[in-house]
């Protein structure tokens, strides 16, 4: 944060919108940068946090960051069409001025997970948070042992940065998986079936030394771990990112509070076990 915002954290900065195009129907990438360009340059953040965007006149909400901090200078962001702020913010042309704030949450421990296997399991919209985590490790090769990235969605029209995950594919150091449970078109060059079916291919792991990150709709959560559990990744190296009714991203105004624990500081990276102990949070 800034010094100012440091006093006063609910002040947005400006920040402009660069680019924005759509990655299917109703899902919009946006690529910011803060009008102070030292600030977007010194920005530290981790995978799996998020900042708090605001309109004038509109008000706030938050977006999971779909970035990465080994390349700064640009924030990118994976927003779905929900809402008045939504559509508010879609409405706005590149080079609009808008107002952020954060980062917030505790995002994913990079030095926990650095020297251990990596499986990455997403649904939907959570391609959003986890392109962050995929990034980081991709850009940081060295200091992790197999990587697997497992993605599913609705349909073809529904994969969010296929271009970009279908050239995961060629790559020799990355298991990308990709499956969608439809294929309307039958054009569909990759599997089709849910996401936990693309575990049979996950091939030579050392589960007792796997890290394991989850991001997709609450239905999902079940199954998947189900299946972690079942290739033998101890519990408390499963990891997941959950938003929940977040609001202000300080943990004033109590819309995240589950129990004791506030989603935008405890989370939204939470471990399997928080889950067991706290109903309610996915």
């Amino acid at each position: 944060m800034s010094d100012f915002q440091e006093e006063n954290p609910f002040l947005p900065e400006p920040a402009r919108i660069v680019r924005k195009y759509d990655l299917t129907s109703d899902v919009r990438f946006f690529q910011v940068r803060f009008v102070d360009m030292e600030r977007a340059l010194s920005l530290k953040y981790l995978p799996g946090q998020f900042m708090m965007f605001s309109l004038a006149g509109i008000g706030e909400a938050p977006f999971s960051i779909s970035s990465t901090p080994s390349r700064p200078g640009l924030l990118e962001f994976c927003i779905r069409k929900v809402g008045e702020f939504t559509e508010a913010l879609f409405d706005l042309k590149e080079n609009a001025i808008i107002g952020i704030r954060g980062p917030y949450g505790n995002g994913f421990d990079l030095e926990r997970i650095k020297g251990h296997d990596f499986i990455i399991v997403v649904g939907g919209l959570g391609a959003a948070p986890l392109r962050s985590l995929i990034l980081y490790a991709l850009d940081n090769r060295d200091n992790f042992g197999r990587i697997y990235y497992l993605y599913g969605a609705r349909t073809p029209a529904d994969m969010l940065f296929r271009k970009e995950f279908f050239e995961f594919i060629e790559r020799d150091d990355l298991g990308c998986l990709l499956a969608v449970d439809h294929d309307p078109d039958g054009d569909w060059p990759c599997y089709i079936s849910k996401v936990t079916d693309l575990f049979k291919y996950v091939k030579n792991i050392d589960v007792q030394n796997t890290y394991a990150a989850v991001c997709g709709p609450p239905v999902m959560y079940r199954f998947v771990i189900e299946k972690l559990i079942a290739l033998g990744i101890p519990k408390n190296q499963i990891l997941m990112t959950l938003e929940r009714r977040m609001k202000c991203g300080v943990g004033k105004c109590g819309h995240c509070v589950v129990g004791d624990i506030y989603t935008c500081i405890d989370g939204p990276v939470f471990t399997y076990w928080d889950i067991i102990n706290k109903k309610g949070l996915i």
